[in-house]
């Protein structure tokens, strides 16, 4: 086989600025509504033809996923799912596992719009592979609903200026579900834009992340990590993103978001902290737009 030119995708990190669950469905899933936004930190994805499907792996973060099977990467199942023919996959893993960012999913979308065109059978398969897949293949701002595939878009002030701060303590999204309390709660009120950063905030303050107790119970150095971003100057708002284990902290400015991240970083040597910005949207992006008028809860 001839050498081809890799194919490449960004995999950006999922932030949930808010995360309400409105209650368990008899199928086990849980209803929520959540404000979802994308940094410009993530993963990135490579591929070639090949003889045979595989996927290798790098990055800081590559080692916490030796122990998983090839046969159950989200990679390798959504190539499969999109095309016959095999790839070699390379995958940078730069963001922590089990963190609440969206990893596997991001990784995922990355590969169905790398190899696959907008049409509704890439969004069936994309449901297929899991509540988060459809949205991380929106990747702009966007609200979420139903299972998580319901999405509509956000009009937010851009860019946000984000500090990520993850302990590197895994926490896995099944517990935290199972020590989640019964939720009852109401659909959130979607304001139609947000004036600017201080109204944004405002509004976050009204809302939360309801799987945040029973991440602390998973995870007590969560508590800890909220705290320190809490504390940084020019923090506006530090919240569990997902169901975690990753913090992040809204800051009004670049500057301040640096200069939060230089000293977490300095204070905490174990910790992953990194300053980031949200992906702007892109009116354009035919995945979007496809998505938007037709991913169903």
């Amino acid at each position: 086989m001839t050498a081809s030119k890799p194919l490449r995708a960004f995999a950006p990190a999922k932030i949930n600025l808010s995360l309400h669950i409105l209650g368990r469905r008899d199928d086990g899933y849980h209803n929520l509504e959540s404000l979802v936004v994308f940094a410009d930190v993530g993963d990135t994805l490579s591929a070639v033809p090949a003889d045979n499907w595989s996927l290798t792996v790098d990055g800081p973060f590559a080692s916490a996923l030796k122990g998983i099977p090839a046969a159950d990467n989200l990679v390798l199942k959504a190539g499969r799912a999109v095309q016959d023919a095999p790839m070699a996959f390379h995958l940078t893993k730069n963001l922590p596992i089990a963190a609440g960012l969206g990893g596997g999913s991001t990784d995922a979308a990355a590969a169905i719009r790398m190899l696959a065109t907008p049409t509704a059978e890439a969004i069936t398969i994309a449901t297929g592979l899991g509540a988060d897949v459809p949205m991380c293949l929106v990747r702009q701002p966007l609200w979420a609903s139903g299972i998580g595939g319901a999405l509509a878009p956000a009009t937010l002030p851009l860019p946000l200026h984000i500090v990520l701060v993850n302990a590197n303590v895994p926490v896995a999204t099944v517990d935290v579900f199972g020590a989640l309390a019964r939720p009852k709660r109401n659909p959130i009120k979607r304001p139609s834009s947000f004036g600017g950063f201080d109204t944004l905030l405002a509004f976050l303050n009204t809302c939360d992340n309801d799987l945040t107790v029973a991440a602390i119970a998973q995870a007590p150095v969560i508590q800890e990590v909220m705290n320190a971003l809490d504390a940084q100057d020019g923090c506006g708002l530090a919240r569990l993103s997902g169901s975690g284990a990753t913090c992040f902290g809204l800051f009004a400015t670049q500057a301040d978001a640096g200069a939060a991240a230089l000293a977490l970083k300095a204070a905490h040597e174990n910790w992953w902290v990194v300053a980031t910005n949200t992906m702007p949207a892109d009116a354009d992006d035919q995945w979007a737009r496809l998505m938007q008028n037709s991913i169903k809860s």
